[in-house]
């Protein structure tokens, strides 16, 4: 991920979803070859000279002030997530002489309070995951119900690499396209914020190589911010699930995030959950049997079936 080009792709992207209809610019004149603002047109409208913004455009955005960056995000209608972004991109020219020894090795595991706090929360299903989308630990419910991920012969799970590069994921997720366009602005942002991580720099590299359609949301340089929302999923054993999410930054565990799940009262989805719930309990007991008694011939029951 070369920084220059970084900074040059981040801008033409904005400038080009821009008309000069909606920001008061005339259009007429020389032919539009491409969508959106000229670079002239964005100088203007930040108040800056048009070879000063050439060359900020085309990477040299290291020393641009905090008031410069201001402007071109006021002139490219910048949401906060954005204009941060353009200020990471900024920023990240100024380390870049030094990354390693700015760097932090990847969570791998969480303080065990912190587990003990995921396992408390019973019928919520609760998951910690990395900045790189790795999942780092899970409470038995959320394990059940990300089930799907854990069938790599015990490699720990990515989001992002079960998103789009197993073929079950458009039927885990029925909302597959929202989830994809979110995890890659989530990867996006992260690489603003953190341009020298060679785990990030290394998944980003496998999903362009493999994925035509990670490599394609990729290349819009869309990044986001969001702290909840709503997952639909296709659940192998209860079926369909809407669930309520909520991301809780963890202060004492720099870099990872808490993410819980709930279903509306009443609803069906909060039915199924129970049911998972019940059968997660279950199978949790067998094992709990299993690993204090001799062996026996005892079979596991069946799943939950679901209508």
């Amino acid at each position: 991920m070369d920084h220059r080009s970084q900074i040059q792709e981040f801008l033409a992207s904005r400038r080009a979803r821009i008309s000069p209809q909606s920001v008061g610019l005339p259009v007429a004149g020389r032919k539009r070859r491409v969508p959106g603002l000229r670079r002239e047109e964005v100088a203007a409208l930040a108040g800056l000279s048009v070879d000063y913004y050439i060359r900020l455009e085309r990477g040299a955005l290291t020393n641009a002030s905090d008031s410069v960056l201001h402007a071109i995000a006021r002139a490219l209608q910048l949401d906060a997530t954005e204009e941060a972004h353009l200020t990471d991109l900024a920023r990240a020219g100024q380390t870049s002489a030094a990354p390693r020894t700015r760097r932090t090795p990847p969570a791998t595991a969480i303080a065990p309070q912190l587990q003990t706090v995921l396992d408390a929360l019973v019928g919520v299903p609760a998951l910690v995951r990395s900045a790189t989308l790795d999942v780092i630990a899970t409470n038995p419910l959320a394990r059940a119900l990300y089930s799907e991920l854990y069938t790599d012969g015990g490699k720990r799970p990515n989001l992002a690499r079960f998103t789009f590069l197993d073929p079950r994921a458009q039927r885990f997720w029925r909302d597959w396209d929202q989830v994809a366009d979110d995890l890659t602005a989530h990867l996006r942002t992260a690489a603003g914020e953190s341009p020298h991580d060679r785990t990030l720099t290394g998944l980003v590299s496998e999903l362009s190589t493999r994925s035509d359609a990670f490599r394609q949301r990729w290349a819009r340089h869309d990044v986001r911010a969001y702290g909840r929302g709503t997952k639909r999923f296709q659940h192998p054993l209860v079926g369909a699930l809407d669930l309520r999410y909520d991301l809780l930054e963890l202060a004492a565990e720099p870099g990872l995030t808490m993410i819980t799940y709930t279903a509306s009262p009443g609803s069906a989805s909060l039915d199924s959950l129970a049911l998972l719930a019940s059968w997660t309990a279950s199978q949790n007991n067998i094992t709990a049997d299993q690993d204090t008694a001799a062996p026996t011939q005892q079979s596991t029951p069946p799943p939950p079936h679901h209508d």
